[in-house]
């Protein structure tokens, strides 16, 4: 019998927890055509799989989920039990059973894992809890689309070690449960971040105290941000804030128009702080550091991007106080560029002193000028469309590793303004790899690979706000997100039609 998936909360265990778990009697050995049947139906699909003869498995009213209930996985194993809808017990294991274990002799990172199924009994280890939970969403994925599972192994690891989506929720507000619905979206994706663009030029969005003036309405407040972080980390998936500086920070400039940037004309200069003044610094540094403990995750995006002052023919003679500042701190030859680039290698030392590794987008990293890049930081590449733009090869034969976010597939910019179309999953299906970083062209094979560029994310923009509501981004990039997730996890041609991998995603979701 195949059992009906319920919708369960993400509070709460599955039945029987820590026990027995269901009748004590003996469990019926399967039974049915011994087979070799065909891999387990998930997306991103497995990338090894060894078929056996056997009747294969599926869930029965006599399935637990068997894991310690005091050990390191005991929160997948509740989880998968709710969402199977039978019991979570500390085992031992016997037919019709789901095992989850850690082994250390599971290679391929800490997010391989292997997937047993034999005798109407399955087996997910891995050497890390993080492993075995994406052996449990290929599993609850198969139940989806298929029923179960056949008799097999699946030997899976992802190839690149960044996966993730990108939401501006700044230009428009999302709620915590749209949010938290595309964390469980994300997770049986196996994607592993979630990018959150908090303030930018029309509002920041999310609740302070260190400057409560700065935030707009509505927002998400700081016990909402704790729910979304905590349950994303139950899906294993860091949330990296970015507070993007020293461009994009209109709504901090409303609030504060002393610390606009002004042309030589006096004109105010569009979502500009003025880095040449201490209190521009200080304001953004607070910030910083207020949400350090906030967003526990490793990374710590920055911006950089789209300083409206480099874009200027002449930034010098635009901007003569910006000028006169960085021949002040960096000699006669510097300019505004050099400034800019302090800017960034100050914030990004102000984010590593709270243990974090900064990212700034690719605009914000320029060739040549007085003051040197730090090299603490990644490059989201996005774009070779702005002032400044360099060619990805160029950075890659530098040693800065790139994580692609390339506008021509991965941009869902709302209302398409700027040439912008929506993208479409089978575009990215058919067309992108980690590779192609600018444009539709891979870089060299010998500067592709995950040393170089560790992965990518899918990107939602909210220019018009308007033009969509939240459900009808949540319909638009639904397919998009998984040719995403396939095409990270693994970059070679998909064995599957796109029509194929739609169906399959749809029946698996």
């Amino acid at each position: 019998m195949v059992l009906t998936l319920s919708a369960c909360s993400d509070g709460g265990s599955g039945a029987g927890e820590g026990g027995d778990g269901g009748e004590s009697s003996a469990v019926p050995t399967p039974t049915g055509p011994s087979r070799k049947g065909p891999a387990p139906a998930a997306v991103p699909s497995v990338r090894d799989w060894k078929p056996v003869r056997g009747p294969g498995w599926n869930p029965s009213r006599h399935t637990r989920v068997v894991a310690d209930p005091e050990g390191p996985l005991a929160d997948e194993g509740k989880l998968l039990a709710r969402e199977l809808n039978v019991p979570f017990t500390k085992g031992p294991a016997r037919t019709a059973d789901v095992e989850l274990a850690l082994d250390g002799e599971v290679g391929g990172g800490r997010e391989a894992y292997e997937l047993s199924s034999r005798k109407g009994q399955v087996k997910i280890s891995a050497s890390d809890h993080a492993g075995v939970f994406y052996g449990t969403r290929t599993l609850l994925q198969s139940v989806r689309a298929q029923g179960g599972v056949a008799d097999g192994t699946v030997r899976d690891r992802p190839d690149r070690p960044q996966r993730g989506f990108m939401l501006d929720i700044a230009r428009k507000h999302f709620s915590a449960e749209w949010i938290e619905d595309r964390i469980r979206e994300m997770g049986d994706l196996k994607l592993n971040q979630l990018q959150l663009h908090i303030s930018d030029d029309q509002a920041f969005r999310v609740e302070s105290t260190s400057h409560p003036e700065v935030v707009s309405s509505p927002r998400l407040t700081k016990a909402q941000m704790r729910r979304i972080v905590k349950l994303a980390e139950s899906r294993h998936i860091a949330v990296i804030p970015e507070i993007d500086s020293p461009g994009h920070l209109g709504a901090v400039l409303k609030a504060h128009p002393e610390l606009q940037l002004k042309d030589e004309s006096g004109q105010p200069t569009e979502g500009a702080i003025d880095i040449s003044d201490p209190g521009a610094a200080k304001i953004v540094d607070d910030l910083l550091r207020e949400y350090a403990d906030l967003f526990p995750g490793k990374y710590w995006h920055l911006g950089g991007d789209e300083y409206l002052a480099l874009a200027k023919e002449d930034p010098e003679k635009s901007y003569p106080q910006l000028a006169e500042k960085a021949r002040e701190e960096h000699g006669k030859k510097a300019g505004v560029q050099d400034l800019a680039a302090q800017w960034l290698n100050d914030r990004a030392e102000t984010v590593r002193e709270e243990g974090k590794k900064p990212q700034v987008w690719n605009d914000g990293v320029h060739a040549g000028g007085e003051v040197k890049v730090h090299r603490d930081r990644q490059i989201a590449y996005w774009t070779g469309k702005e002032a400044g733009e360099r060619d990805p090869v160029e950075y890659l034969k530098e040693g800065w590793k790139l994580i692609n976010l390339n506008d021509e597939y991965l941009y869902y910019v709302l209302g398409q303004p700027n040439d912008f179309t929506y993208p479409t999953g089978r575009r990215i299906y058919e067309q992108w790899t980690p590779a192609v970083l600018r444009g539709t062209e891979p870089v060299p094979k010998s500067l592709s690979g995950p040393e170089h560029i560790p992965g990518g994310r899918f990107a939602v923009w909210c220019d018009r706000a308007g033009a969509q509501t939240p459900q009808q981004v949540a319909d638009g990039i639904r397919m998009p997100l998984a040719a995403t997730a396939q095409k990270l996890w693994d970059p070679e041609k998909p064995a599957l039609s796109w029509e194929d991998f739609k169906k399959l995603a749809i029946r698996a979701s």
